[in-house]
């Protein structure tokens, strides 16, 4: 019995690779976020393959019964629905709980957002600190004044709708000269690559409605 953690093209769909796609067709089944986005993508290689639903909102229900599926079952891959499950994306319980039953665990490399991110960004790559998503509200400005005196380069997502605000804040922690890249839609069609300083994002992103996932990277005091 063995866990598959499968990484998925964030948005162009030759980004998979030739290895994912094997293991797609060999196995029981995959646990994915939503089942509509990986039909998609199974479809548009001709995979058949049975779909579960695993996401934010049942993976604490839903562990254990998942846990007895995969130990009845010679393969199952569990998949995001963009990127590499377990960065910002639900995985870790179910490594974590499979690792303890002893279930064997292979993890793919492949697509995940911030690391184009943070080389395309022309920032310092040596030494980072990936942050995921930040908090919405509560500990917000507290993080953002742990990064504004960070020695190496910090990297976090963040929504299109809340890029704004947090750029606001951003130039009120760490001052409007502080320099950031930022991309957004990265592999897609209309992909965007913003590098400069605080105070010139926000007038870049104020200027216009923001569409898609974004990535922050803010450069280190070293």
């Amino acid at each position: 019995m063995k866990l598959y953690i499968l990484p998925t093209p964030i948005g162009n769909l030759e980004d998979i690779t030739l290895r994912a796609l094997r293991v797609l067709r060999s196995v029981n089944f995959v646990l994915c976020e939503d089942t509509r986005t990986t039909q998609h993508l199974l479809k548009h290689f001709e995979i058949q393959q049975r779909c579960i639903p695993y996401h934010i909102h049942n993976e604490h229900r839903q562990l254990q019964q998942i846990i007895r599926q995969i130990q009845v079952s010679s393969s199952v891959a569990l998949v995001s629905d963009a990127g590499t499950p377990g960065i910002s994306d639900p995985g870790f319980l179910l490594v974590r709980e499979a690792i303890a039953q002893g279930i064997e665990v292979e993890t793919l490399p492949g697509a995940t957002a911030f690391v184009p991110a943070l080389i395309n960004s022309g920032l310092p790559a040596d030494n980072f600190c990936f942050l995921g998503f930040l908090p919405h509200k509560k500990g917000k400005e507290t993080l953002l004044k742990k990064i504004a005196v960070m020695e190496y380069t910090a990297i976090f997502y963040e929504s299109p709708h809340r890029l704004l605000k947090t750029l606001e804040m951003m130039a009120a922690v760490m001052g409007d000269e502080k320099s950031i890249a930022i991309s957004r839609e990265l592999t897609k069609i209309h992909e965007e690559n913003f590098r400069g300083s605080v105070k010139e994002a926000i007038a870049h992103f104020g200027a216009k409605q923001v569409k898609g996932e974004v990535v922050v990277c803010v450069r280190g005091e070293k």
